[in-house]
């Protein structure tokens, strides 16, 4: 640029000598004037060839362009292959699409607006180059007018430092003109239209037809296409958002005029486009499913490294079912509103799982990912009860009873006699010193069921039975069945507390572990990947079973069984629980943690698993009795209901080895003379009872028959005291325990009540079988005793849990009655202290 100064200064002082003097052209001596030139015009060709060839030596190979390594998006697909979730990218967002997929408006009015000559010129145009030098030198820009569409990818794709100087001008045209030579017109068309900047972090055109319309490049039409050819001029000033639209839609409109000039277009069709409305879609990258497509990000970087998913261009498509996800977040949704006013549960997450597959159908995170904290004003991560954005599907929380299965599977694949028909003794029992003080646990109800079947204790989630079922198996036993079911945490340090949720676990991994009860007792690795492809379409992953067997199926078949029976959880939760679907068989089970901090729900058939977790997000606690069949089982209930609409019920499968067997209803043992009811249960074929019925036992005096109830430890203080306290106060034989004999068992046992042989029966006359009572009620029994014996008890059970017992005595909570005995054929009536049951 001094050059030029000095030059234009020794020309005006001539000039200005010249007008002084008289002067005379043929005064000079033009023989040495043109001898000059030459030389000045040889040296000024060979120092520009010289100028040339130095900064051509630094220039990148052209030929290596098309191998070069473009940064691209990353692409998440759900298991469709075409919904996309989410699109991964750092600075650029790019995808780089073959010349065929660009239609011909693309082509077309990129070559209008920016280089008409583009299939004639050389990859520079010199007339142009010269023209912006001369607005260059008094402008001093160097980016004004003269450029061709080779010039512009060079400027763009290779030279993409934007300093202005003539040595970035040479470089631009040497590598132009070297691309021109080596490449065809439609490869640099192609390259250019997959790289040139068109604002909002797109690169290329089809990832601008995606931000700006949300379609694909060989789908733009006419008008979209000249709206993408106008915006790179100047992206910002044309965004299509920001306040110069209209100077955009000139720019289009100039567009449209030169295809119609150069033929592209006939006059009505640039007429009719002009007039079109073309809507642009707002500023932002859309996300669907947000918190499983962060889980998948979390994946991708700790396997590949965080630039491989910003711009390595994967396309990952992953195991996620759209209407599945839709579902999920559908039902959170109808459900958050009334949990948040009724029960002060502020949150919810749900995980669906294929447990035949492993595969993640749907991830709902938070009740709304992209809602605002709750309270207004709280501190996220610190006191909200509602954290958006994050996932509790992978964040620890304590199961509560939702624990219990996995216990209970690892008392019944132990070969010690273990099944849904064992009994177990509900009664308040201190099982020794645990963190400084007595671990005492109690039932949700605070009350004592006193002997109930494995099958009804986990049906109805009894804490006591679960605790010392617990104890017999071993702490680390059942730790190793939850880490062989695939859950990681480290489950450590909470002793006996472990099967009411004192060890913390996450909902993702709760889910699959139920899976495994699904599938017989098969694990498969949970997993969000179907396939991985790199940008050049290689396959890095691809979604393969891994399927290790890690509970016999016999065992996952009897957690099966008692989970799906809702006759047996009714006692506790109704017949109409929303753990049931009434179109087919299904297993449940709920958890609730202590407080009332969380409530969960999770279930299952063969093909589908799915877990709800409720709460808040700081884990302060919800409303008293807010337990989870209360705010978890509606959603999941919904959901399970609403995604399997439409497909037939499936069955658990009986795995070989299932028996079917006749035992008593009170010892889970065969059955002998003295059992006075007898009920088939289901057992494993190692598990199948030997022994006869050594519970019932008869008075050698007077030939009756009563119940001696012992603990499971009867060495043990702890257990066996507080059933024989328990016994004593249910009117219970006392005398010891009897010995296993594969016999029925001897006659002894001491008092307690005497039963007799010839048991009466009783008949409820109102309200009648199957009425579910809503209001205040007068039940009316009739009792026949063939013996002709009096009755000088009778026990009133609701819902299968003991109300009321009415002696003869009159000892009773209610009415008494209104002789001394319950004779035979004797009808009595009282009014229960429930106002609601359902008559069974």
């Amino acid at each position: 640029m001094k050059f030029v100064r000095d030059l234009k200064n020794r020309v005006r002082k001539q000039m200005a000598r010249m007008q002084k003097t008289k002067f005379k052209w043929r005064d000079w001596n033009w023989k040495k004037i043109r001898i000059w030139l030459l030389r000045v015009f040889a040296v000024g060709i060979a120092l520009v060839a010289l100028l040339f060839l130095i900064i051509s030596r630094d220039l990148p190979d052209p030929n290596r362009l098309i191998s070069r390594a473009v940064p691209e998006s990353t692409k998440i697909y759900a298991r469709d292959g075409t919904t996309l979730l989410y699109e991964v990218h750092g600075e650029v967002r790019r995808t780089l699409i073959p010349f065929d997929q660009m239609n011909s408006n693309v082509k077309d009015a990129a070559i209008a607006i920016e280089d008409k000559n583009f299939y004639h010129e050389s990859g520079i145009d010199v007339r142009g180059i010269f023209r912006s030098i001369l607005v260059d030198l008094t402008s001093a820009s160097l980016d004004q007018g003269g450029s061709t569409i080779t010039q512009q990818f060079v400027r763009n794709a290779i030279l993409t430092t934007r300093e202005k100087t003539i040595t970035r001008k040479v470089k631009e045209i040497i590598l132009s003109i070297e691309i021109n030579e080596r490449f065809s017109k439609d490869d640099i068309l192609k390259l250019y239209l997959n790289e040139i900047p068109y604002g909002r972090n797109a690169y290329g055109i089809e990832a601008a037809a995606e931000v700006y319309f949300g379609v694909h490049a060989k789908d733009l039409d006419l008008a979209q296409s000249a709206y993408l050819a106008a915006l790179p001029q100047a992206p910002t000033f044309y965004n299509p958002t920001g306040p110069n639209r209209q100077a955009l839609d000139s720019r289009k409109n100039v567009v449209l005029d030169d295809m119609f000039q150069q033929g592209y277009i006939t006059a009505s069709q640039r007429d009719q486009t002009k007039a079109e409305t073309v809507k642009f879609l707002k500023s932002g990258n859309p996300i669907i499913a947000p918190h499983f497509v962060m889980y998948i990000e979390n994946y991708i970087t700790q396997k590949y490294g965080e630039q491989a998913l910003q711009n390595g261009g994967l396309n990952i498509v992953t195991t996620l079912d759209p209407n599945l996800q839709s579902i999920a977040e559908s039902v959170i949704t109808a459900h958050a509103a009334n949990n948040e006013k009724r029960n002060n549960d502020f949150n919810a997450a749900l995980v669906a799982i294929d447990p035949k597959t492993g595969q993640i159908l749907s991830m709902v995170g938070s009740k709304d990912y992209f809602g605002d904290p709750e309270p207004a004003g709280c501190i996220p991560g610190v006191n909200c009860k509602f954290d958006p954005q994050v996932n509790v599907a992978t964040a620890e929380r304590q199961p509560g009873s939702s624990g219990k299965p996995y216990i209970y599977a690892t008392a019944f694949k132990q070969a010690n006699g273990q099944s849904p028909a064992s009994l177990r003794v509900d009664v308040v029992t201190n099982f020794g010193t645990f963190a400084g003080k007595a671990y005492i646990p109690h039932n949700y109800d605070n009350t004592e069921h006193g002997p109930v079947s494995i099958r009804q204790a986990l049906a109805g989630s009894l804490n006591i039975p679960a605790v010392k079922t617990l104890d017999l198996v071993g702490v680390d036993n059942a730790v190793q069945t939850m880490h062989d079911f695939g859950i990681t945490s480290p489950l450590k340090n909470c002793g006996l507390s472990l099967v009411l949720g004192g060890c913390e676990v996450n909902l993702l991994e709760h889910t699959a572990g139920y899976g495994v009860f699904a599938t017989e007792g098969t694990k498969h690795t949970t997993t969000g990947i179907l396939k991985i492809q790199d940008s050049s379409g290689n396959v890095l992953e691809q979604f393969q079973d891994n399927a290790t067997q890690v509970l016999d199926p016999q065992a996952a078949y009897e957690v099966d069984n008692i989970l799906s029976d809702n006759a047996a959880r009714t006692y506790v939760f109704g017949a109409n629980s929303p753990l049931t679907l009434s179109d087919r068989p299904i297993a449940a089970k709920t958890g609730t943690t202590q407080d009332f901090r969380d409530g969960w729900t999770l279930g299952f058939i063969p093909s589908l698993v799915a877990g709800v977790w409720t709460g808040n997000s700081d884990n302060t606690t919800m409303r008293q009795g807010a337990d989870g069949v209360v705010t978890a089982g509606p959603i999941w209930h919904d959901f399970m209901q609403q995604a399997l609409k439409g497909t037939p019920p499936e069955a658990f499968a009986e795995p070989n080895g299932i028996k079917h067997i006749a035992v008593d209803a009170f010892s889970g043992l065969l059955p002998t003379q003295y059992t006075p009811s007898t009920k088939t249960e289901v057992f494993a074929s190692y598990a199948v009872p030997t022994q006869y019925d050594n519970v019932h036992v008869s008075d050698p005096v007077t030939g009756m028959v009563c119940i001696n109830l012992h603990s499971e430890q009867p060495n043990n203080p702890n257990w066996e005291t507080p059933v024989l306290a328990y016994g004593q106060a249910h009117g219970y034989c006392s005398g010891p325990a009897s010995s296993n004999n594969p016999a029925p068992p001897p006659s002894g046992g001491g008092g307690g009540t005497i039963v007799p042989t010839n048991p009466p029966t009783v008949t409820i006359i109102s309200p009648t079988d199957g009425r579910t009572i809503s209001t205040p009620f007068t039940l009316e029994a009739q009792a026949n005793a063939d013996t002709g014996a009096n009755i000088i008890r009778a026990d009133l059970l609701i819902d299968g849990t003991e109300s009321q017992s009415l002696t003869a005595a009159g000892s009773n909570s209610c009415r008494p009655w209104d002789e001394p005995n319950w004779s035979s054929e004797s009808r009595r009536s009282w009014t229960p202290d429930r106002s609601t049951g359902t008559a069974r």
